[in-house]
């Protein structure tokens, strides 16, 4: 019986302790998915009834996704060069003695410098180039300079082409300047000009011969397309040179005020009757030693572009403000006068040599600026007489004007 007993006992114990060790816990219910769907419909639901329409929710969306991947960008980049500079800064200390940081700096000098230099040769700009000839005939000290060609000019105005011209003078003194015949919508142009200096062997070496090529505007400034400056002590003269040479960039040499001239016009179309007074001159350019002049003006009538009659005034002795009042009357057909120029030059007199040209201006048919409007003023006033200033300009930048066809 005891046996029984303790075996029941056992028994209990065992169904007990059965009964005590926890339940495995129960299948998970579909409760969560549930609550995940309704916030969906929920989300969808609210975004249906937003104020606005959901491509303007689109764009707010790719806007603040932009944002987001900059801002991861930036972050990146700053910890990317970070841990460049920390790697550069323990390569520094962590060694190779000095003569290796010396070498290795140098070594990056050598690298920015040829960077650099590289840099420099791409920020050159070319401005074409320039063929000419130089000779010097000893026997009559004249230098003859050759005007030959130009290649590859840059294009200056708006439809990709130029109208170059060359200009040809001597520095220091600027006395006697010259000037190509302007060559119409051309970037190779042909000029085969050549003009002549007379100046003594023994003056040449200080001088420099100075070779600009322009754009011409016939309603603006000129623009420089570039020059050659050609210092005469540097230079062989002993045998011709023929070469060609780049151009190289220069500025237009600042205008110099040469005075102003007042001019009167007057039309009578029943008698075919032009009458020009030249009336006075003001702030002409000094030309003598003494910082005066003795200035007189030459009227020259042309009918498209042949010269017809030429006229001068009286020569005024030392003064820079001249006053002239003398008239010349031209016999021009009614038919005629639509196509005449009136070229008024002012120059200063000079007893032992040639006279010196001042300035010039230019009235009438293929004028332009005041020029233009004094002769349409004149026109559009028959039998009276129209007085107006006009400034006055180099002359070799009137001819080269007058040489260019007309539009």
């Amino acid at each position: 019986m005891p046996l029984v007993n303790m075996a029941a006992v056992r028994l209990r114990r065992a169904a007990g302790e059965e009964e005590r060790e926890p339940r495995p816990p129960a299948p998970p219910s579909h409760h969560s998915n549930h609550q995940f769907t309704s916030m969906k419909n929920k989300f969808f639901n609210e975004l249906t009834h937003l104020p606005m329409p959901m491509w303007g929710v689109g764009a707010i969306v790719v806007v603040v996704l932009a944002l987001v991947a900059c801002l991861g960008f930036c972050i990146y980049k700053k910890c990317f060069n970070k841990g460049k500079k920390q790697k550069k800064a323990r390569e520094r200390k962590g060694g190779g003695g000095r003569g290796r940081r010396k070498k290795d700096k140098e070594g990056e000098e050598g690298d920015e410098k040829k960077d650099g230099e590289e840099e420099k040769e791409e920020e050159k700009e070319f401005f074409g180039k320039l063929e000419y000839s130089l000779d010097y005939n000893f026997t009559d000290n004249q230098l003859i300079v050759g005007i030959l060609q130009a290649q590859d000019l840059p294009a200056m105005d708006m439809g990709g082409t130029s109208d170059p011209y060359v200009k040809v003078y001597m520095l220091p003194d600027k006395k006697k300047k010259f000037e190509t015949k302007v060559q119409r919508k051309n970037l190779c142009p042909v000029f085969n000009e050549t003009f002549t200096f007379k100046i003594p062997y023994s003056e040449l070496g200080g001088q420099t011969l100075v070779l600009q090529v322009f754009d011409f505007d016939r309603f603006g400034k000129h623009d420089v397309i570039g020059e050659i400056k050609i210092p005469m002590n540097s230079i062989d003269l002993g045998q011709p040179i023929h070469e060609w040479k780049d151009l190289v960039g220069g500025e237009k040499e600042e205008q110099e005020k040469l005075g102003d001239i007042c001019i009167s016009l007057r039309y009578v179309p029943t008698a075919g009757k032009l009458t020009v007074n030249v009336m006075e001159a003001k702030n002409l350019k000094k030309m003598d030693v003494g910082g005066l002049s003795d200035p007189f003006v030459k009227v020259v009538l042309q009918h498209n572009g042949k010269r017809l009659k030429k006229k001068k005034t009286s020569v005024k002795q030392n003064t820079l403000n001249p006053y002239f009042n003398e008239s010349f009357s031209f016999e021009i057909p009614f038919s005629q006068i639509q196509k005449i120029q009136v070229l008024i030059t002012v120059y200063d007199y000079d007893k032992l040599g040639s006279n010196d040209p001042i300035g010039k201006c230019w009235i009438g048919y293929g004028a332009s600026g005041v020029g233009l409007r004094h002769w349409s003023d004149m026109l559009a006033n028959p039998r009276r007489p129209v007085a107006q200033w006009h400034t006055l300009l180099p002359e070799e930048e009137v001819d080269a004007a007058l040489k260019a066809p007309i539009r």
